[in-house]
């Protein structure tokens, strides 16, 4: 009996300290760990929910970027810090999916070492063209790398990211073989693009947007599940390629063991952030869509895409460099 007295005390002891803290967080500032460079769309977006986040909560929001390794330094930094709310993460499809079933020794363990706390945004790709290909669109380009087996090349932002991942899914499910040139970031491969010297490539709205309004660049599709608004006439991919689909997202999620009230309260206040119009429309001027979700369906949500790049990866016998 005395051992359930006081197991029911433990119990009823730490259940009033979450409690409490709850109440009474956030303390002190709220860092937010982005594991890319500045200016970034992952940092674009945590610096706009910051703004808003900052006048909600009454705290500071400090954007802590901290880019290296694809991500890893970042989030590893998020992974050993104190789970008391005032440390978080925001990550991308490469950082809490695809790194899990890439790199076999990571220093974390994404299930183990988090809480997921919500998915904030969709992000869909644009497949750009260089204009010399003779493709207008994506049923043309398929049909062009078909005529040029080995001979049309697609750049990415790295081996084993999302845009080399996408690739490999469309050479696997149109049954082509475009060759893959990986650069260090996108930027420089969208210049070779832009210079003639690879023929396509996967990449985000913003990085080429008024390319392809100009002329300089082609979109032969976008890989969301439909059509973008500011863009009518570029094709969905799935149009052309049944089951092709592929959507980058930004999530955030917290070191394992920070209280889930303090996690409720975070989403509730993001979700009202990204309610409020003029945030929502410079979002999706940047190719962002807010996603409405919450904690179960973004655990749930983070494991499906893990398990559907796992495949891709195994399949294309893809290795981390």
């Amino acid at each position: 009996m005395k051992r359930t007295f006081f197991c029911a005390a433990a119990i009823f002891l730490w259940a009033t300290a979450v409690g409490a803290h709850a109440q009474t967080w956030p303390q002190r500032p709220i860092r937010i760990v982005v594991g890319f460079p500045p200016g970034g769309g992952i940092d674009v977006v945590a610096r706009l929910l910051g703004v808003r986040l900052a006048e909600t909560l009454g705290q500071q929001i400090v954007v802590d970027n901290r880019p290296g390794a694809n991500g890893i330094l970042g989030t590893e930094i998020v992974a050993k810090s104190a789970p008391d709310g005032h440390t978080f993460f925001i990550g991308t499809t490469g950082n809490l999916s695809v790194n899990p079933v890439l790199i076999k020794h990571l220093p974390f363990n994404i299930a183990r070492d988090f809480t997921p706390v919500m998915q904030t945004s969709s992000v869909p790709f644009l497949i750009y063209t260089h204009p010399k290909v003779p493709a207008k669109n994506l049923a043309e380009l398929i049909a062009h790398i078909k005529s040029n087996p080995g001979k049309v090349n697609y750049y990415s932002s790295g081996n084993g990211g999302l845009p080399h991942l996408a690739s490999e899914l469309l050479n696997a499910l149109a049954g082509i073989k475009a060759v893959h040139v990986p650069y260090k970031g996108s930027a420089p491969g969208f210049n070779d693009l832009l210079g003639g010297h690879v023929q396509f490539g996967f990449d985000a709205v913003p990085i080429g947007l008024q390319h392809v309004k100009s002329g300089r660049i082609r979109a032969a599709a976008t890989t969301g599940p439909k059509r973008l608004s500011f863009l009518p006439d570029v094709a969905a991919a799935n149009e052309t390629v049944k089951g092709f689909e592929v959507v980058n997202w930004y999530g955030l999620v917290a070191p394992a063991g920070t209280p889930a009230p303090v996690i409720d309260r975070m989403n509730r206040e993001i979700l009202k952030a990204m309610a409020i119009p003029e945030l929502r429309d410079k979002l999706i001027a940047q190719g962002t869509d807010p996603v409405n979700s919450n904690q179960s369906a973004f655990s749930a949500f983070m494991k499906s895409e893990s398990a559907k790049w796992g495949r891709v990866i195994q399949k294309a016998n893809i290795k981390a460099e």
